[in-house]
């Protein structure tokens, strides 16, 4: 049964609310719009710019949880920000430097930064940040923005093989695996759940009062923020041991079809 006293619904992008060809469903505009006594949240790995331009009607309805809850934005008004210390970027920039296949993007509160690259692989990150500089040395941005996370793209999808390489990640810092193609580096204590939780706190709204949706291994801490937590069909394996329900996959409509029953 659905719970009928949600407050806030915290919504993954890719793999969740988007289908497979990145298009929103056809009614969550007019749902926002009916539904404005229950705060929704976009909290997507993308950058806060992206997601802004995505939503342009109801763009001053939304909370953005952007770059895996590192930044999170209202009306352009930025509610907080983890900023990552000089020492560890370069420590970050340092180690993947050596690894060729890896395409790292440093992401600031202004923008993101990195190295000029192929028009493929700049035309790809281009979609997930909207404010792209490309720079010719990525340790000439360190200090020029408030730097929150490290997105590391892998071409030729082999994520978890250099995941797994990674021993000696300073303390400060976590890496979570964000989709098939990325990783992200951020605080340790940084994550899509952190953000949501201090939503929930500063809005005096409870976890039995709060939905959240997602696909992959970055919403873990999303889902258990939230009592009512669903993984979507196609989601990994990991989230759907730990999500409460589980609804239908992204190409089969399933955020909508939970949320037309509220």
């Amino acid at each position: 049964m659905i719970n009928k006293n949600i407050k806030l619904v915290a919504l993954d992008m890719d793999g969740t609310l988007l289908d497979s060809q990145n298009r929103q469903p056809e009614d969550f505009v007019s749902w926002v719009e009916a539904h404005q006594d229950i705060q929704t949240v976009i909290a997507s790995g993308r950058q806060y710019y992206t997601l802004k331009e995505m939503f342009p009607s109801i763009f001053d309805k939304l909370i953005f949880a952007a770059e895996n809850g590192a930044i999170a934005f209202k009306n352009d008004k930025m509610l907080y920000s983890s900023d990552i210390g000089y020492a560890d970027l370069k420590w970050c920039v340092d180690y993947f430097e050596q690894d060729k296949a890896a395409h790292v993007i440093i992401c600031g509160s202004k923008a993101a930064y990195m190295k000029h690259n192929t028009k493929k692989v700049e035309d790809v990150c281009g979609i997930y940040y909207r404010k792209l500089e490309f720079v010719d040395s990525l340790y000439d941005i360190l200090e020029t923005d408030s730097m929150i996370k490290l997105a590391i793209y892998y071409e030729n999808a082999k994520v978890k093989e250099a995941y797994d390489k990674i021993t000696e990640l300073p303390k400060s810092l976590e890496l979570v695996i964000s989709g098939k193609n990325w990783m992200d580096i951020s605080n340790k204590g940084v994550s899509k759940g952190t953000a949501i939780e201090e939503l929930q706190k500063s809005m005096g709204i409870k976890r039995e009062e709060s939905m959240a949706f997602g696909d992959y291994l970055n919403d873990y801490t999303m889902l258990k923020s939230c009592e009512e937590s669903y993984a979507m069909a196609n989601a990994q394996p990991e989230l759907k041991e730990i999500a409460k329900y589980i609804t239908s996959s992204n190409d089969e409509d399933g955020v909508m079809k939970i949320l037309r029953q509220l």
